[in-house]
């Protein structure tokens, strides 16, 4: 009787993730192995032969100068992006959760950018840059909007930092709006009755309290900011002269324009590891900060 109930609920759970469970293993799990696999060969991504390498394809990666460039123009991107989007998007939300009137409507209105996809943001704001402001910055006299952005190195790279900016800070600020509204007012109250002003109240009440929402924020921005691909495409290429060319750009290219799939997939590999180390630190150094808050 007891074995016959243990059967039913293991098909009873078999039933119910079983299809999930097996999507994942095959979608996520496998693929993620197979390419492990192909970084300890010299396979091209096209021919149907492989051969095993070893650990040369790894010490390729430790000798691809271009990759390790990529990867510390990344970081820049990735520290002035997440602060950004984070100081933005708490900005945003502080502000529209005030009883502004219509504060409804521009919450759906900073949330929409996100709505749109990489390529198409891209693209839009390639015109902007190229056509839209350099004519308002000829018009008006404004030099540092008289040429394209995206034809000047220094300042192609915060133009891809503004757009991502833009793309992202609305999603946050609702993930900060959702913290917001948690804070229990009659705190606050209590608090304005001790004769506290609002900076007070916001460094002293809220922020503390807001601790949850900032590692889900931080967290949320490293990752889709470390894989950048889709915007950095549309927007730059890039260029120009590859001062704009994210890490994922360097491995796209490595792995399916030079056909080196094996180098590549280690550069993945590497990259993977380095943005989950830093990912991690950045949940542990997190989870403390709440603790003692």
């Amino acid at each position: 009787m007891i074995k016959e109930k243990g059967w039913n609920r293991l098909l009873t759970r078999l039933l119910f993730t079983g299809p999930t469970l097996f999507a994942f293993v095959t979608v996520m799990i496998v693929p993620f192995l197979y390419g492990i696999y192909l970084t300890f060969t010299n396979w091209d991504g096209i021919s149907t032969t492989q051969s095993y390498v070893g650990f040369q394809n790894y010490g390729e990666v430790f000798r691809d100068a271009v990759f390790w460039k990529s990867f510390g123009l990344t970081l820049q991107y990735v520290f002035f992006s997440v602060v950004l989007i984070n100081a933005v998007a708490f900005a945003l939300a502080y502000v529209l959760t005030k009883g502004l009137k219509g504060q409804s409507i521009f919450r759906a209105g900073f949330f929409l950018p996100n709505l749109v996809g990489g390529i198409v943001l891209g693209f839009i704001w390639q015109f902007i840059f190229s056509n839209v402001l350099v004519y308002f910055g000829q018009q008006a006299g404004i030099p540092i909007f008289s040429a394209s952005w995206l034809a000047d190195p220094d300042k192609a790279f915060w133009s891809l930092v503004i757009v991502t900016v833009w793309q992202y800070a609305g999603y946050m600020m609702v993930i900060y709006v959702a913290g917001l509204m948690g804070v229990p007012n009659d705190i606050l109250e209590a608090a304005s009755i001790d004769g506290a002003n609002g900076w007070t109240k916001l460094r002293r009440m809220v922020l503390p309290l807001m601790v949850p929402s900032f590692i889900v924020c931080i967290f949320l921005s490293l990752q889709r900011t470390f894989m950048v691909y889709d915007v950095n495409l549309a927007l730059t290429k890039g260029g120009p002269f590859k001062s704009t060319e994210m890490v994922s750009m360097h491995v796209y290219g490595k792995a399916f324009l030079s056909r080196d799939y094996g180098v590549g997939q280690a550069e993945a590999l590497v990259l993977f590891v380095l943005v989950a180390a830093i990912t991690l630190i950045q949940v542990y150094f997190s989870k403390k900060l709440e603790v003692e808050a």
